[in-house]
């Protein structure tokens, strides 16, 4: 088969096709499952050719923390196959636990063994660097402005390159794959944050940000910055825009639905108040992207939101679909499982997985992954105008 570069899949004509992947800690071995099962059957649809990759088929692969990693792997032209791989790896290197360690006073987790393993696997790969295949998007944010920081390997992208009057700004091309992935995986309280350089002064100090989990932005799902930055003229690709022009697909690691009694509730101490409102909010985010991202395509994997507006699929932003789009994912919950997978699992063991950072888990995800896989993907849903 023969390999596009970088630039023939951002910039050759025709229609474009996108790949979003979530964060959620070792839970990136549920994605996993899903993206087997796209690699076998495009590769099936597109001719059964043994090196087939997911960065043939897509123009633009874009994740959030643990999704950073699996995407970059992915733009990097791996197969998925090593990509499990090295999850099962990285998560027993990575989350070991300490008593010493308790995500209060310090960081639950060191940097040292998760940065050891991107060393082995990145190098000093770049995000300009010519080895990525198709493009790639890597979600992070900048605590120290409180700004959303998606970093992309787009080359008329306004920061890939730029020229600096004042100082010297580090071009996004110069960022090292495994230094912004790390930022991207910085989740508070498991990791401590990621210094990233970036500009130098005239007086030779270089001005710094703090980068946390891009997770804490709106985008732990990050298909709606993805679609962004396919289409809006200020990220520079400036795609066409329709159902026949866009494919969007997004893999999720496993959602949770937060089901807590009023007195729970009241009798939480306000610490523990602030905290569950924090994870409300982020679950607000994604429910927010999910029903953007609904109402401007028509999908046969569409969500029911929630009662009022169900999975609007009578609904249309302005009329027309601007693109195609799938989402693959499942509700952490017992009742959901059974409903929707014919699995039946006990409560305990279901929140037991709703863990991002217990190992111990893998080989539960990956089944459940297996058999949410096959039921979920279908070769009808992938359009075939969108074939390469």
């Amino acid at each position: 088969m023969q390999i596009r570069t970088r630039d023939q899949h951002l910039f050759d004509a025709g229609p474009k096709r996108l790949l979003a992947l979530d964060g959620g800690g070792v839970r990136g071995i549920f994605t996993l499952q899903y993206l087997k099962r796209l690699e076998a059957l495009l590769r099936e649809r597109l001719g059964n050719d043994p090196s087939f990759r997911l960065s043939h088929y897509f123009d633009l692969i874009g994740g959030t923390s643990t999704g950073s990693i699996i995407a970059t792997g992915l733009a990097l032209g791996w197969p998925v196959e090593k990509l499990e791989t090295l999850y099962n790896a990285l998560a027993e290197q990575v989350f070991q636990k300490s008593i010493w360690r308790q995500g209060i006073l310090q960081a639950k987790f060191p940097r040292t063994p998760l940065m050891k393993v991107l060393l082995e696997q990145f190098e000093d790969r770049t995000l300009g660097s010519d080895d990525l295949q198709t493009g790639l998007m890597i979600m992070t944010k900048r605590l120290d402005t409180g700004s959303p920081w998606p970093l992309m390997n787009n080359p008329k992208g306004r920061y890939f390159d730029p020229a600096s009057k004042k100082g010297k700004t580090i071009p996004n091309k110069n960022f090292l794959l495994r230094e912004i992935v790390r930022a991207s995986t910085a989740a508070p309280h498991y990791f401590n944050p990621e210094r990233l350089k970036i500009s130098s002064e005239r007086n030779g100090t270089f001005l710094e940000g703090a980068f946390v989990d891009g997770g804490v932005s709106p985008h732990n799902n990050p298909a709606l910055q993805l679609l962004m930055m396919a289409t809006m003229e200020g990220f520079g690709l400036k795609w066409p825009v329709g159902a026949d022009q866009l494919l969007l697909v997004s893999v999720g690691t496993g959602a949770q639905e937060l089901r807590l009694s009023t007195k729970e509730i009241m009798d939480m101490s306000s610490a523990k108040v602030a905290l569950q409102a924090l994870s409300s909010l982020m679950n607000d985010c994604d429910a927010m992207n999910q029903t953007m991202l609904q109402w401007m395509s028509r999908s046969p994997t569409a969500w029911k939101i929630d009662r009022e507006i169900g999975d609007l699929q009578g609904d249309v932003l302005g009329g027309k679909e601007m693109f195609s789009y799938l989402r693959y994912n499942v509700v952490l919950d017992r009742e959901w499982l059974r409903e929707h997978l014919q699995v039946d699992i006990k409560p305990s063991v279901v929140k037991g997985l709703q863990a991002m950072d217990n190992p111990k888990n893998m080989d539960s995800l990956a089944r459940l992954g297996k058999v949410a896989s096959r039921l979920q993907v279908h070769p009808e849903h992938f359009p075939r105008q969108f074939d390469i």
